[in-house]
């Protein structure tokens, strides 16, 4: 086996792949080589990617779309048939779509904010997982990588739904890894800190849901500089390709050392 990070040839779908970081996975996915399904929520931000992917090597890049609300089964079911049927299989999925919470502690969490945040942020990618299986499976080299959160490993970096559904996603991602590994497939996770994407500059906070000193706290933890989408989705990108080959059931902090603290 050739320890690299080319991924020519391959087939991928790329969840919230309309803005941050999984624009920036998917655009960096398609330099690679790879034939990839821009799925988002938002069809203005999906064709956007999409016509930049077209334009990667004189249009040589392959790109399709899928529009829709990724918890909803059906939608999941269309994005993989996209995959399945555009490119003839699936070799990489990336779980990043996700929503913030308002910052609001446990007794400060309304039913509809709870149910929204969990159902974006862990049981779309559970269902994404499941409806992909099959197909990962069959590639014989299937890869994939969930983004999490600093919030999936500790208490203080969000709010109680958002931390949660974090804390979730990681542990989806470790069982299916366990679960798969003797199947040709692996399973892994990124944890990024503070980056500068759409769900940082559009979160909104309910100033009465906070705790003492949560914002500011947040805020100290997360000293320094903000990280750039391009970084995260390299080690996106590394965790899918054969250098990562015997890396499985990781979560990889890409925090500037947020997790050292």
């Amino acid at each position: 086996m050739s320890l690299t990070t080319s991924l020519a040839g391959r087939r991928a779908l790329v969840t919230g792949a309309g803005s941050g970081i999984g624009r920036a996975t998917a655009l960096l996915l398609a330099r690679q080589g790879v034939q990839v399904v821009v799925a988002d929520l938002d069809a203005q931000r999906a064709e956007t990617v999409a016509k930049e992917i077209h334009q990667i090597e004189d249009g040589g890049a392959t790109v399709l779309t899928c529009v829709g609300d990724l918890s909803d089964q059906a939608v999941v079911d269309r994005a993989v048939a996209t995959a399945v049927d555009g490119f003839g299989g699936l070799d990489i999925l990336v779980n990043n779509a996700g929503v913030y919470d308002m910052m609001s502690a446990a007794g400060d969490v309304s039913d509809a904010e709870w149910e929204r945040i969990i159902r974006i942020n862990l049981t779309a990618p559970f269902l994404m997982t499941r409806a992909a299986l099959p197909h990962l499976l069959a590639s014989g080299r299937g890869a994939i990588v969930n983004t999490t959160s600093e919030a999936g490993l500790r208490g203080s970096a969000a709010g109680t739904a958002y931390t949660v559904s974090k804390h979730g996603l990681v542990g989806l991602t470790r069982s299916t890894a366990v679960m798969y590994r003797d199947k040709g497939l692996r399973v892994n996770a990124v944890a990024p800190g503070g980056v500068a994407t759409n769900l940082v500059t559009e979160m909104k906070v309910d100033p009465a849901a906070l705790g003492p000193g949560t914002v500011s706290g947040y805020a100290k933890l997360n000293a320094g500089r903000l990280g750039e989408a391009d970084e995260v989705a390299a080690a996106i990108v590394f965790l899918a390709s054969d250098a990562g080959s015997n890396i499985n059931g990781v979560v990889l902090p890409v925090d500037n050392g947020w997790a050292a603290v």
